[in-house]
């Protein structure tokens, strides 16, 4: 089993900055793809930004203002969150796909934390 630990969250006004990180634990022997999705009200949820096998992928709503990277803790990940808008605010939920080492087996398990609350108001 995975665990995620997310921290950062909070309130911002618009045009203001968070980051956020996320940490994995458990018997991770590798991980595929670890990043953030977010799910606002009344919505589903949807990709904020991901690291798959070493490579960025944002949601188009984001490009060209957040930032994800790993973490400098093995199996952490953070995600710099600058220009926020009021439509950014929502529930950011971080997400692994790992590769689980039980005993001589490999699995892959996918993992969602808890969720941090983004709000951007004046």
């Amino acid at each position: 089993q995975v665990r995620l630990v997310e921290s950062g969250g909070g309130l911002v006004q618009p045009g203001g900055s968070l980051r956020l990180s996320c940490a994995a634990s458990g018997n991770i022997f590798s991980i595929n793809v670890m990043g953030w999705y977010r799910q606002a009200p009344g919505t589903q949820r949807e990709l904020v930004a991901v690291i798959s096998r070493g490579e960025p992928n944002y949601g188009d709503s984001v490009k060209g203002r957040f930032t994800i990277s790993r973490g400098n803790a093995k199996n952490t990940v953070d995600l710099q969150m600058n220009s926020l808008k009021a439509e950014d605010t929502a529930v950011y939920y971080c997400y692994v796909k790992a590769n689980i080492a039980e005993y001589t087996a490999l699995y892959e398990d996918d993992s969602w934390g808890q969720g941090t609350q983004v709000t951007v108001s004046s």
